[in-house]
């Protein structure tokens, strides 16, 4: 299961990044192809603790 989700954040980084890569363009940074694969990997980390921390005040709702 924490796999499929992985997976699916990857999808959703993977659908934003042109929109990360024009921002950053426009700044004037680059981002290289080397540096991608960290940079989505750290998003899909934040992308579990905000899962997460949804999940866990689903909880305590309840």
């Amino acid at each position: 299961m924490e796999q499929d989700r992985t997976m699916q954040y990857m999808a959703i980084a993977m659908k934003y990044l042109p929109e990360a890569k024009q921002m950053l363009d426009e700044t004037g940074l680059t981002l290289e192809p080397q540096h991608i694969q960290p940079l989505i990997s750290l998003l899909t980390k934040v992308m579990d603790d905000a899962y997460e921390l949804g999940k866990q005040n689903s909880l305590d709702i309840d």
